[in-house]
């Protein structure tokens, strides 16, 4: 009878759990275990990185020369920033501050936007000269049979990022128009911890790429 009463008097908890607490460590064990599931993922794709890299040491290090490093570097710190954010929107919810629970989300929002608009001047920039993956390669600037290979690896690796980055984006705005209706408050805020996981885990990745194809020497 205790925990009925629990339940029914926390009407955000799902009837199958005891109580909020036991809703947010299940939510969050099973975010991790998500996780999980993307460290293996791009993992496999560093693996193959490495491998190429160590078959073709010159090629990377000449292809790296096209990359920018000015706007790599500024969209690390963006990201970073918004790892920032979100933390600090996490925060709010736990202190029941729904105005200021918002407007951090719409920074984070706006700071991954700002990621994506500087990742379409770079890949329009390359895609303007013929640097593109595979057989659609057509640069001439690289004197090396295998350039296609790198910039395979590098659209591959960064676009499926820059997908992450927009399912995060979707998921924070999602957030946004329920914490305005006032469902997120300091005894429910699941689904914003949930989510500031996720992105950590997209920002950290982008940590490990930006090093791996911007700063190879």
């Amino acid at each position: 009878m205790a925990n009925q009463n629990a339940t029914h008097g926390e009407s955000h908890v799902a009837h199958h759990f005891v109580d909020s607490e036991q809703q947010l460590d299940s939510s969050k064990l099973g975010m991790w275990l998500f996780l999980v599931t993307e460290v293996l993922f791009f993992g496999g794709l560093f693996v193959a990185y490495i491998v190429y890299r160590a078959w073709n040491p010159e090629l990377f290090y000449m292809s790296a020369k096209e990359l920018s490093t000015t706007l790599g570097a500024i969209n690390t710190v963006v990201l970073i920033g918004s790892s920032l954010t979100i933390a600090l929107a996490v925060r709010a919810a736990q202190l029941n501050q729904r105005a200021l629970l918002s407007r951090y989300l719409i920074v984070t929002i706006l700071l991954a936007c700002v990621f994506l608009v500087i990742k379409y001047f770079e890949y329009t920039s390359k895609f303007a000269v013929g640097i593109l993956p595979g057989e659609f390669y057509t640069y001439e600037g690289i004197d090396h049979p295998g350039a296609p290979i790198f910039f395979s690896i590098y659209y591959m690796m960064t676009g499926l990022h820059g997908l992450h980055v927009i399912i995060g984006i979707g998921l924070m705005v999602y957030l946004v128009v329920k914490a305005r209706a006032g469902t997120y408050t300091a005894a429910y805020y699941t689904p914003v911890e949930v989510t500031a996981l996720y992105w950590h885990l997209v920002d950290l990745i982008w940590i490990f790429l930006f090093p791996l194809l911007y700063l190879i020497e």
